[in-house]
């Protein structure tokens, strides 16, 4: 009886490590600007079901993403990105969306210097 627990309890966890293991990356190029659009990003992405981590480098505009391929895939990061008003990759923001960020977040906006707000 006990080695029957002990050997359950040992398939558990092993099953736990690997979905902690099924974990996917991508990186999106996206049209954010400064740190205002980085938290926004964040935070989108961050509320999306199966979004683990996402991280916007503001220096070259690529958000990292890492996420469980059972809940969300790439295609759906992008669309929260798209629906958030910015662009992801070759997919053009939402107009709408676009058109509601502050200006200085919208792509026609001047380049900042400090890139902070």
């Amino acid at each position: 009886m006990k080695a029957t627990i002990l050997t359950l309890f040992f398939a558990f966890s092993m099953m736990l490590g690997f979905a902690q293991t099924n974990e996917k990356e991508v990186k999106i190029k996206t049209s954010a600007i400064c740190e205002m659009c980085k938290e926004r990003l964040e935070r989108n992405l961050g509320l999306s079901k199966g979004v683990k981590y996402a991280n916007l480098n503001l220096e070259d505009k690529v958000m990292t993403v890492k996420y469980n391929p059972n809940k969300t895939d790439e295609a759906s990061i992008k669309k929260t990105i798209v629906n958030s008003g910015y662009d992801a990759n070759d997919a053009v923001a939402d107009q709408k969306a676009h058109d509601k960020l502050p200006d200085c977040c919208q792509k026609t906006a001047a380049p900042h210097s400090d890139m902070k707000h």
